[in-house]
């Protein structure tokens, strides 16, 4: 039996080079950073460095970069302060959002009585860009909030063109780009988007840090209030280390970039070759197959039936296989994955649709035993 991580758009294993920065900065940095003495200052001169590094790769001010716990958390401060600090009437998302999003937006719906429309989608789950433009048509002050790709599907949204239609309809824009950032190269003084989130886990950097991307002047208040840090936008100790590794991870990403998109391309791409001839009953879910999906994961619906696919995540974990039937934030949930059904027809509802997710430390030979498994389930 092989052990095989499939689930990176879950979470990613951290790169050694992290773990070791994380390591130095624990033995060596454990001033806190808002102390005045020369360990808080050698903390604090850490944190700030990572946050102008960090904000270069986005071509930003390091100002209009704050640390978080991780997406969830920034979603939450960007959507809740937008309503409650901005005088946002109006959110525009879509259903396929993840549920930081979609369950934030709902209870804003409920406490505050604010409109929310959904956008139309086509029926691989793409945005409908006439409709969003419809959408924008009203007089209330209105937030779009719209992830660049899609954590269960793949799909990438065109970024720009839905910035400059809320530029253009004077809306704000909110992306949750964890499945994008440290993969895509974002150019935030060419692209307009107002707030961006991103998870330092999703590309071979630590868990329980992120950042939002917050365009400076935008008004924004904490949602976590005790102290100043954070330019007043999310009190509470810095996690140095994490910072660091966050930074030295991000770092890594876009240092190899070109290199390693290749390279998992083409594992993606034989992925799909294998699938197809093994498994030619297999179908693809969304566009995942196209170039108008992420190159790091793929959605396929399996021909299995009814009685055996409720046990299919559990068989292949007992053959040493990692991989999941959507979100890891609804793992163990008994409800069919919110994405799948606003895009799969019943009939394909009931058959199990698995993601696999692909990272550099992933192989061909991984892959073939993969498939190998899914036939003897067949």
């Amino acid at each position: 039996m092989q052990n095989v991580y499939f689930d990176n758009a879950a979470t990613t294993p951290m790169r050694s080079e992290v773990i070791e920065a994380i390591t130095d900065v624990m033995k060596t940095n454990f001033g806190n950073p808002s102390s005045t003495h020369s360990f808080g200052r050698s903390s604090k001169a850490l944190i700030e460095k990572s946050r102008k590094k960090i904000a270069s790769y986005l071509n930003v001010t390091a100002a209009e970069i704050i640390f978080t716990s991780g997406g969830t958390e920034a979603d939450n401060l960007i959507l809740k302060s937008a309503v409650k600090d901005l005088n946002v009437k109006h959110i525009i998302t879509s259903k396929i959002e993840h549920h930081a999003v979609l369950h934030t937006v709902e209870a804003l719906e409920k406490d505050y009585s604010i409109l929310v429309s959904y956008v139309k989608l086509d029926k691989d789950g793409f945005v409908d860009y006439l409709h969003l433009e419809s959408l924008l048509q009203n007089d209330k002050k209105t937030l779009v909030s719209l992830m660049h790709i899609n954590n269960e599907i793949g799909n990438i949204i065109d970024l720009k063109r839905v910035a400059l239609l809320c530029q253009a309809n004077k809306a704000l824009f909110h992306t949750d780009a964890v499945q994008s950032v440290g993969h895509y190269t974002l150019d935030l003084q060419d692209i307009p988007v107002d707030f961006l989130i991103a998870a330092s886990h999703k590309f071979h950097g630590p868990k329980g840090i992120g950042f939002a991307f917050i365009r400076k002047n935008s008004g924004l208040k904490a949602m976590v209030t005790g102290g100043e840090q954070e330019r007043g936008l999310r009190a509470g100790t810095e996690s140095v280390h994490n910072i660091v590794g966050l930074e030295e991870a991000l770092k890594l990403a876009y240092e190899n970039l070109e290199k390693e998109t290749q390279y998992i391309k083409e594992l993606k791409h034989y992925f799909i070759e294998r699938i197809t001839t093994e498994i030619p009953q297999a179908t693809f879910n969304g566009g995942c197959t196209t170039d108008k999906s992420t190159y790091t994961l793929l959605s396929v619906c399996l021909p299995i039936p009814l009685e055996k696919a409720s046990m299919l995540l559990f068989q292949l974990d007992l053959k040493g296989i990692a991989c999941s039937k959507g979100s890891a934030c609804q793992s163990g949930s008994s409800q069919a994955s919110h994405v799948l059904a606003q895009i799969l027809s019943e009939a394909d509802l009931k058959k199990p649709s698995i993601r696999f997710s692909f990272s550099i430390y992933n192989t061909k030979e991984e892959v073939d035993y993969v498939i190998a498994v899914l036939k003897e389930y067949l």
